[in-house]
């Protein structure tokens, strides 16, 4: 069967998701099956596997998923135990003295502190915390949720304590390697210094989606959730957009271009976090009016989930603001510690794993849960912790736990089928046939199509891998050979190609199902991913289309690197 053929089948469970969310608006809990059923049927028609070698992927893909529902319940969690509390309302009120712009507060709580999480934990946890956050602060939980899912992206290469980058090119180790042996010359003399020098030429990619996407998301946040549905409005705080992204970008670059991939985000997040803060209360940059969201009574029905409304515009301090942000603080202060290699609790904490290995006897169809690493288990811990911190009667606790299990059926069905496609998808790899994997025909069909414009396109393959995985790790991991060999076989720059593949990988997080699901189980829209996705779609296209401008001139630049 040909490139072109198999590219066709692929792409076949992708679409079935699309027009089901999309255009049919069902919810993931539908969707995601019936696309899971379509991926298994292309498998046996054009990759000919076996059917219980399916079955076996799609157990690894629970497996898997059950890791991502840990981190979806710990951050419902907490979420509902701040609110029976009273640490919420505090927060709030606290977030009113700061500024109670909306505009000023989607940047604080969306850009800001969202890439602080997604530089020490990733992994689709940056909307799971900070989107309840914007919530509960009176944001409309749609908003919220699309706020946080685009906004997790300019952060997302170096996420993690860079593991994209690092563990996401793994596969590159042999080619740079050899790479390094026949040229001495180059830059870079190890894998760890290739993978310094892709973060770098990433970085002039990101940066000036920083100050883009800021400013557009502001302008997207008044028209579709403001009474004047006016573009203008949210464009009026373009001086505080770009005040908070430099503050962002300045250890964002100097991170990566000192040290490496490991903390640009992470540092770039915290110490921006705490310089906007304080310019904020300041004054500085600050738009003259104070914009706001319509009263409840006008919302349009579609902006709210099942999370009751918060019809409060004044809120009360039920305790200090140290004591209300605690558990936050625990959480990134843990996030923090266990991300660190060299502080030796990592090593402890992954070792601790429940493997399931070679998965109904098919050899290398294996998954573990990492449940003391993963950041959902210490959301559990700081959870429980919370309710000694904070003093709560037993009533509350069992609302707030009884609450939590209520919001994850939706999730829970949805995940396992989304993720047990993507399982379908990178096992079919292993497949008497020997032809390409299903991602990788769907790659090599573009690239037979893009030819000479690939510098155009190479991101949005990376968006691709995202999509389809819900990992920009997993994206590198399934791509990053494949944008090796085409940078090779076009005379391009390998190192800007494979940077255009991190920063792709980054912004499909903005449209990947597993992070949709994710944002939509947090804030009450289980059911509605589709619309999300519609409205996500059109910033990761801007996304893209930048991101492709700049990686040509980049190799237009620069067009004897290596």
């Amino acid at each position: 069967m040909s490139i072109g053929m198999l590219a066709l089948l692929a792409v076949i469970p992708i679409v079935a998701a699309l027009v089901l969310m999309v255009g049919l608006r069902w919810p993931a809990t539908r969707a995601m099956p019936v696309a899971w059923l379509a991926c298994v049927i292309c498998g046996l028609i054009g990759w000919n596997l076996d059917v219980m070698y399916l079955l076996a992927l799609s157990l690894q893909g629970v497996v898997v998923a059950v890791g991502v529902l840990i981190i979806v319940f710990g951050a419902i969690l907490i979420l509902y135990t701040l609110e029976k509390s009273g640490g919420m309302e505090t927060i709030q009120h606290g977030m009113q003295n700061v500024s109670r712009d909306r505009r000023l507060q989607a940047i604080i709580i969306g850009f800001m502190f969202g890439a602080f999480i997604e530089g020490a934990a990733g992994f689709g946890t940056p909307a799971a915390l900070a989107a309840p956050l914007l919530l509960a602060l009176g944001f409309p939980a749609m908003a919220a949720a699309v706020i946080c899912l685009v906004f997790n992206s300019v952060p997302v290469t170096f996420g993690a304590v860079g593991t994209p980058v690092i563990v996401g090119f793994g596969f590159l180790k042999g080619p740079v390697a050899e790479a390094v042996a026949n040229n001495p010359n180059l830059p870079f003399t190890t894998y760890d210094g290739f993978c310094k020098a892709v973060g770098e030429w990433a970085t002039f990619m990101h940066a000036p989606m920083a100050i883009i996407l800021t400013i557009f998301m502001l302008g997207f946040l008044t028209r579709f959730f403001g009474a004047e549905k006016s573009w203008s409005i949210g464009f009026r705080a373009w001086k505080y957009c770009v005040f908070a992204a430099v503050c962002f970008l300045i250890p964002y670059l100097l991170c990566a271009w000192l040290l490496g991939p490991e903390f640009p985000s992470m540092l770039g997040g915290l110490l921006g976090l705490a310089v906007v803060i304080w310019g904020t209360k300041k004054g500085f940059c600050v738009p003259k009016d104070v914009w706001g969201f319509p009263p409840h009574s006008e919302w349009d029905p579609s902006w709210s989930g099942t999370v009751p409304l918060n019809t409060k515009t004044e809120f009360q301090a039920h305790m200090s603001q140290f004591m209300a942000w605690l558990p936050y603080v625990i959480i990134c202060a843990l996030l923090v510690i266990s991300r660190i290699p060299q502080l030796g609790l990592k090593a402890w904490l992954t070792a601790q794993k429940l493997n399931f290995v070679d998965i109904l006897g098919f050899k290398g169809v294996s998954a573990s849960i990492d449940y003391l690493y993963v950041p959902g288990t210490f959301f559990v811990v700081v959870a429980l912790l919370t309710i000694l911190l904070h003093k709560m009667p037993g009533s509350a606790v069992k609302d707030a736990w009884a609450e939590s299990f209520r919001k994850m059926k939706a999730p829970t069905i949805a995940l396992i089928f989304a993720v047990a496609l993507v399982s379908i998808f990178r096992g079919s790899a292993t497949n008497p046939l020997g032809v390409p994997s299903m991602p990788l025909a769907l790659a090599e069909a573009v690239a037979a199509a893009a030819g000479s414009v690939w510098p155009m396109l190479a991101a949005f393959v990376g968006g691709l891998g995202a999509f389809i995985t819900g990992s920009n790790t997993v994206s590198d991991l399934m791509f990053g050979e494949f944008q090796w060999g085409m940078a090779g076989a076009l005379g391009l720059p390998r190192q800007i190609i494979v940077a255009a593949q991190a920063v792709g990988g980054a912004m499909g997080n903005m449209i990947c199902v597993h992070n949709i699901v994710a944002a939509c189980a947090v804030v009450g829209l289980s059911g509605r991913e589709g619309e999300v996705l519609k409205r996500t779609f059109w910033p990761f296209m801007l996304y893209g289309i930048v991101v492709g401008i700049i990686c040509w001139v980049l190799i237009a630049m620069n067009p004897n690197v290596f």
